[in-house]
Parts: C-alpha cells; structure tokens; sequence
C-alpha cells in the first residue's frame, strides 16, 4: 500500500513538474499570409523550432492572405493586440518601413546577443528588405523569383531540345507548337510581379522613377513609356493569334494547372510552383525551368525576388523578443533552410543555406533539379541601384490591380480584330498606350496620397 502511494506521489510530483516547465515556456504568436498547403508548411517549420528548444513556444496562425495578414495586422497594433512576428509580403515592404511599428533586424538580434553574418544573406534578396545603406529591416523567409517553365516533350515534337531563351526564341517555338496541332503553346495570366515588375528588371528598364521609389515618395509609375509597352503589345498580338493561352481562375484553370496537364507548354512563374508541377504533373511528362526570356540583345540584370518577410512588431515584451531571435535565428539555420526548400519550393535566403543544400546533392535529384535557376537569375548581374534592386512604391498593393485591370482590359479587347490585318498592328498600339496611360494615372493618384499620408517623412 504504501508503495503504490508512493509511486502516486511520484506521479504526481513528475506531472506537476511538467506542468510548471510547460508553463514556464515564453509563447509568442506568428502571423503569416500563406494558405492551403504552404500554410501546413510553416505549421511544420514552428513545430520544428518548438521541438528544438525547451525554452520558447511560437504560435503561428495563418490569417488566410497576405494581404489580410497586413491589414489584420494594422487593425491588431492599433488595439494594442498584435502579434510578436508578422509576415508581410514584397508590396508591403515600404508600408511597414514608415510605419515605426517594428523591431529592425539587426537591433532585434544585437540585443538578444545573436552575432549574425548580415552578408551572408543573398544580396538581390536581402536589399528587397533594407534601407537605402542595405541594413535589413526584416528577415527574409519564403523567397522566389520567376522562370520560363517549359515542357520538354512538347519541344521535341518540334525538333528542339533547349528551352528559349529570348522572346523572339518564345514566339517562333509557339508557331512551330500551333502548326504541328498544340492548341497552347503558351499560358500567360494577369501578374503583374511575374510578366512586368521581372521583365523591367531583368531588362534593366525602370518601372517607376526615383530609382522605383528607392529615392523618394515622389516617385511615378512609368510602365507606359518604356519598352513594357511594346512588351504588352507582342503578348496581346500573340494573344490574339492563339499562340498565348490567357490561364486564370475565372477561366476554369490557372497557368500551374495547365501546364502540369500538358495542356500548355510554357508559362512564367514562380520558383515557389515547382513542386506543385511536380506533384501534380501528367504522368511521365518531361518538363525543366530556366531563366525567364529576354528581347535579343539585351544585358540581362537580375530579377527580383517575391515572396514575404519576417517582421518583429513593437510593443512586445522582452521575453517575447528572445523568444522572436531564437525563432529567426533557427530559420537561418542551413538544416531549416534544407528543410523548408525541400518542403516547398521556395529558395535558400543565405550563401551558407545555398551551399549547404548543394553540399547535399538537392539540386541533383530530379524532383528539385533545377531551382538553383531561380538563384542564378537572382544572381544574374550585380544589383542596380536605379532598375534591379526592387520596386518601392507606396500603395503598391492597389497599383498591382490598377495594373491588372489594364492587362485584363487589353486581352479582351476587340480592337485588332475589327481594325482587319492591315490596321491590326496601329490599333493594338493605340490599345496598349491607351489602357497602360490609364493604368499609370490611376496609380499615380494613389502615390501622389501615400506621399501626402507620409508627408515629411524620409525614406529609410
């Protein structure tokens, strides 16, 4: 008898001490704006950094978009509710710079005693989320930039075996695809960050003056004098020709949908999608990514990097800060960097994380062969401080739609088709200039508000 009370005791006692450790743990929650299968991912990534450590419990909650993810936000700071970390996406860089509401970085982990290597993160990624002397405000997580995916088989119905690598090289293939009977030789949606922000960037051209709002908030959207017009023109003829196939939700399916079907052969998209093709593609069907097509004779520039980063929100309490440097700390870690590339299709944000996964042989097996593309694009010149380092524009959210919009606005039209073959070409011209004219006055009336809103306020 008195065994077994002590053996309850004992019981007890064990059960009460891990009740206090429990309790003694430092939890502080994440807001992120992934859904669906990514939002599983970054359950996964918490639960990893949880069970790394005895000291710290993060709670991550998706807020179902990235968009409500920055606006549940705002509304959250302003009732003195607001999460620890929060994810915000590339849009929403500059609101959160001239917010004051955050931790940057680098005071985030000099005052919890983090020596961190800043260098080491990938600069065309990195400088997306740092000021103008490229001190990192937040950390970069879920990075990406755009590639040419293109389906192999296809190509070798057409006699070819490497994937185009300017526009002229794209159009051509398309023709040969339409007259041996490929009913879309290319699928192309209305996004804006994939087909305008990474073709001005990796054609050197600006997108908005003030070195694309790095310099000042009285930057202007100038998309409709620059060679993005003639751009929009190649896209709507080929469009209107059938070699583009216009793929988004509304249609019935998206780019990614139809190029793992087979059904289309080319699309750009993001390095993020490449496991998505790769689980839901055709059965036995070859496909590759490369680098996103450039005009002949271009100097090609790097591309832009897309995705969110981690910002640490003011207003916290210091335990809660250390438990927000241990986390951002793990995530730059070479095994978590492994761990969420391999889990999805997103990019290592470091040099160490990138060599480490080549030390692994990732990029040799065939399921991920070829990502390290989206690294070399990134890499592909050194950043330029006027055209590639970024676009930094306020309301920057609301000019993508405005954008969008005109794209949409332009596909639809009728115009080339009732102009007949000998006045097709000047009417899809007037077309183009017309809608992206609108397009940049619509949005630079929403500039012309965010720099009254931030008046006398300067760029970090």
């Amino acid at each position: 008898m008195a065994s077994k009370m002590m053996a309850a005791a004992a019981a007890l006692l064990l059960s009460g001490t891990v009740a206090a450790q429990a309790a003694d743990k430092v939890k502080f929650d994440l807001w992120f704006g992934l859904s669906g299968d990514l939002a599983e991912a970054v359950g996964e990534v918490c639960g990893r950094f949880n069970a790394s450590q005895s000291a710290y419990e993060i709670v991550c909650t998706t807020q179902g978009s990235y968009d409500a993810a920055l606006q549940n936000t705002i509304a959250a700071y302003r009732a003195k509710k607001q999460p620890t970390i929060v994810q915000v996406f590339d849009a929403g860089t500059l609101d959160m710079m001239l917010s004051g509401a955050f931790v940057p970085a680098h005071k985030l982990m000099d005052d919890n005693g983090y020596k961190i290597d800043w260098s080491n993160y990938v600069s065309s990624i990195s400088n997306y989320y740092a000021d103008s002397k490229g001190v990192l405000y937040s950390f970069p997580f879920n990075s990406s930039t755009a590639l040419l995916y293109w389906n192999k088989d296809a190509f070798a119905k057409i006699g070819q075996t490497e994937a185009p690598k300017t526009w002229e090289d794209v159009e051509a293939a398309a023709k040969k695809m339409k007259a041996a009977g490929i009913d879309c030789p290319v699928a192309i949606n209305d996004d804006t960050w994939a087909l305008l922000e990474q073709f001005d960037a990796i054609h050197g051209i600006p997108t908005a003056s003030k070195d694309n709002g790095y310099a000042g908030l009285d930057a202007e959207l100038l998309i409709n004098k620059t060679r993005f017009v003639d751009y929009m023109i190649y896209l709507k003829t080929n469009y209107d020709a059938g070699l583009f196939k216009l793929k988004v939700p509304q249609s019935g399916s998206t780019i990614v949908q139809s190029f793992a079907s087979g059904e289309c052969q080319m699309m750009m998209d993001s390095v993020a999608d490449h496991g998505v093709v790769g689980r839901t593609q055709k059965a036995g069907m070859n496909w590759g990514v490369a680098m996103l097509p450039v005009y002949a004779g271009t100097t090609r520039h790097n591309s832009l990097v897309g995705g969110a980063s981690m910002w640490v929100l003011a207003g916290k309490s210091a335990d809660e800060y250390k438990g927000a440097a241990a986390f951002l700390n793990f995530l730059a870690l070479p095994t978590s960097e492994q761990f969420w590339s391999t889990r999805t299709g997103y990019i290592p944000v470091t040099k160490t994380g990138f060599d480490f996964l080549k030390s692994q042989g990732f990029y040799d097996q065939p399921q991920y062969k070829g990502r390290e593309i989206a690294l070399e694009s990134l890499n592909a010149s050194p950043v330029d401080p006027h055209v590639s380092r970024g676009i930094r524009l306020g309301g920057f959210v609301q000019i993508r739609k405005e954008i969008r919009d005109a794209m949409n606005a332009i596909y639809a039209s009728d115009v080339a088709v009732k102009a007949g073959p000998a006045g097709a070409v000047a009417a899809t011209r007037k077309l183009v200039q017309s809608e992206l004219d609108s397009a940049v006055e619509r949005s630079n009336v929403i500039l012309r508000r965010f720099e009254k809103t931030y008046a006398g306020k300067q760029l970090p």
